[in-house]
């Protein structure tokens, strides 16, 4: 590490000017970054850790009322520089790669033009040997054929490609520092960790000093050589990695770290898959999108439908937590969907003494006993509907409406779900994240289900607020005698509360274990390089 600091965040404060007045998103941070380093700075959505990227970035919208103190690029005050200078200084002393790669890609230039032109105008190299280093770059960061993904569209390659082209494109530059704002979130959990592979291997080549935005604290700790925690625009304490994850002062970082999930700590009994009859099965089931055609009829190679799941089986007991995971297109979704109803299928589903082979056999009963809660509540709610409104739909829809006063009953799902009853006047858009996810599952309990699909539904969520929302699940579970069907990228989090696991690979079920076997003796190679990949926290 260099003798002094290369970035220097110095008392800064930062404001906005709203509608509402002034907003104060950062009060008196201070950051030192040393060259080859690595400071994780962790927080939950809104304590500003995207705020003090872009601050340093010099990407502050318009509406800033106040900046106070300094951002030292070396001995350069960032925020006193004209924007020519720091259009001079972004790329080539100072880089950034964004959360969702989409937007860092120009969709109408190839990439290897789009990297090109990166190191054309920071490095001043001629076009033929901003060529040769494009594809040099681009073979470093593990892309295959790196010749021909030169000649390549964004839309022609995958989420953790265009990762890789992001990464190549900044430390072809070689800045002074790099800010990485949460780089594997979009990510599925092996591509997340090949890009966090990738990226110890070039900082350590490169000894560029790395600022590692993150909500992810389990994966923070296994990366960065310091932490910074930030909570309400504060920094609340900072220290080496391994000390706040042993040993945290403050109580909001202990907060943070308590609800980190962690395979060892079960919060579930293990009896309810062994001692509880089936209630839920599937056999064979196949999914397959797209209409087909006559082709398909007349040259079943030259045009085939998409597979999203094939012959998927497996069983869920009463009262039992069935987890399953797998990479995103693995076709956890495609079975989720499939089983409401949603997804067209062939095969067979099992309910008590029922068999449905198709929707139409999905009658109001199965409907009603069988309730799904998705990832993104914003999607799932209707925006032009009020609290109070979504909740009651299912009453009415079941004719649970004539048991007791619908207004009466939304109080008590609400506060189930422990929301204030007051929120049932309230919009979605009035709602946070966690708010609005605590709605959905009102709805979902509002109909008396069986079972509840939940379909990635803390993916979005910040730790604290995961770790509630699964405490209010094993509370209503326990309450309610329900058996959830758990779908996560999250093994971490799955090991906690699952009684078995489904690992799905490719649209293939490719093992079912308890989750005491899974971590034991993983049967399956893809089972394995899943729990290889999964970060577990240190302390």
């Amino acid at each position: 590490m260099s003798a002094g600091p290369v970035l220097t965040v110095d008392t800064y404060s930062l404001a906005y000017g709203t509608s509402a007045g002034a907003f104060q998103a950062l009060r008196d941070v201070s950051l030192a970054l040393q060259g080859g380093e690595v400071l994780g700075l962790v927080g939950e959505s809104g304590s500003g850790k995207t705020s003090l990227a872009h601050a340093i970035m010099r990407g502050l919208p318009p509406n800033v009322g106040r900046e106070d103190g300094r951002i030292l690029l070396g001995r350069e005050d960032l925020a006193s520089l004209s924007q020519a200078r720091m259009t001079n200084i972004r790329g080539r002393r100072l880089g950034m790669v964004f959360q969702d790669p989409s937007t860092s890609l120009n969709p109408t230039m190839t990439l290897g033009t789009q990297i090109i032109e990166v190191l054309t105008r920071h490095r001043g190299l001629d076009r033929q040997a901003a060529q040769r280093e494009s594809v040099a770059m681009l073979e470093r960061v593990g892309l295959k054929t790196p010749a021909a993904m030169m000649h390549r569209y964004p839309h022609e390659v995958s989420g953790g490609e265009k990762q890789r082209v992001v990464i190549a494109a900044a430390f072809a530059c070689q800045p002074e520092v790099l800010l990485f704002d949460e780089p594997t979130t979009a990510l599925d959990v092996i591509t997340a960790r090949q890009i966090l592979d990738l990226f110890r291997d070039l900082q350590s080549e490169t000894g560029v000093a790395s600022l590692y935005i993150s909500h992810d604290l389990a994966l923070v700790s296994t990366i960065a050589d310091r932490v910074a925690v930030i909570h309400q625009g504060r920094i609340v304490e900072q220290d080496p990695a391994e000390r706040i994850f042993s040993a945290p002062q403050d109580a909001y970082t202990k907060r943070l770290i308590s609800a980190v999930p962690r395979p060892d700590r079960r919060l579930v009994d293990d009896e309810a898959s062994s001692t509880g009859s089936t209630l839920l099965s599937g056999q064979d089931l196949t999914v397959r999108y797209g209409r087909p055609s006559l082709l398909d009829f007349l040259n079943k190679d030259r045009a085939k439908r998409v597979t999203g799941a094939q012959s998927v089986s497996f069983d869920l007991a009463q009262g039992e937590i069935l987890g399953i995971v797998g990479e995103s297109g693995s076709g956890k979704s495609t079975i989720a969907k499939a089983l409401v109803g949603l997804n067209p299928f062939t095969g067979t589903i099992g309910f008590g003494s029922s068999k449905l082979t198709g929707r139409r056999d999905m009658d109001a009963a199965y409907r009603r006993a069988v309730q799904i809660i998705f990832q993104h509540p914003d999607s799932s709610l209707n925006p032009r509907q009020t609290v109070g409104t979504i909740i009651a739909r299912p009453l009415r829809r079941y004719g649970l409406d004539r048991e007791a006063p619908v207004a009466e009953t939304v109080a008590g799902l609400l506060r189930d779900v422990q929301l204030p009853e007051d929120y049932a006047r309230r919009y979605p858009h009035q709602l946070s994240g966690g708010e609005k996810q605590r709605v959905a599952i009102a709805r979902a309990f509002a109909s008396k289900p069986q079972i509840v699909i939940c379909d990635e539904i803390t993916s979005s969520l910040d730790v604290s607020v995961q770790a509630s929302i699964i405490q209010l699940l094993l509370a209503l579970r326990a309450r309610h005698g329900t058996a959830y069907l758990f779908i996560t990228h999250d093994l971490n989090l799955v090991r906690q509360i699952a009684h078995r696991i489904v690992v799905m690979y490719r649209g293939d079920v490719v093992e079912t274990a308890t989750v005491a076997s899974l971590a034991r003796q993983p049967e399956h190679a893809y089972t394995k390089a899943l729990l290889d990949a999964v970060p577990v926290p240190v302390g």
